[in-house]
């Protein structure tokens, strides 16, 4: 077993927002990566594309999430189920937003139409 708290070192800021490394490969977990996500009052994503399927649960806020051209809204309570290869963006609306995100360990970001695969640091 292991317990895991949130540390500058497995924090991660973007011009997006931070990410905030719990589970993950580095830190006992075999199979899954998870970490919390915080957007500023209407900030958002780039447009990308993620070779896993992810879980995002808002904690507070809302997001609105656009994926392979459909948009929809969610907040705390709910769960937004990406699937991997989709197309997609988050944005923060009505305010800041926070998730708990989940996705099976060695997922990698992509440009859409692009090669090159970037590792996620804080899900490694």
């Amino acid at each position: 077993m292991y317990v895991v708290s949130e540390r500058e070192q497995r924090t991660t800021k973007t011009p997006a927002g931070t990410m905030f490394g719990l589970a993950a490969p580095s830190q006992g977990s075999a199979e899954l990566s998870t970490w919390r996500v915080e957007l500023g009052a209407d900030a958002a994503t780039p447009v990308h594309v993620i070779d896993r399927e992810q879980v995002w649960m808002p904690l507070s806020g809302a997001f609105e999430v656009e994926v392979d051209g459909e948009t929809r809204q969610a907040g705390a309570g709910q769960a937004v189920i990406l699937p991997a290869g989709a197309v997609r963006r988050l944005k923060a609306v009505g305010g800041p937003a926070e998730a708990l995100v989940a996705m099976a360990v060695g997922g990698k970001a992509m440009m859409p139409g692009g090669e090159d695969k970037i590792p996620l640091p804080w899900a490694e």
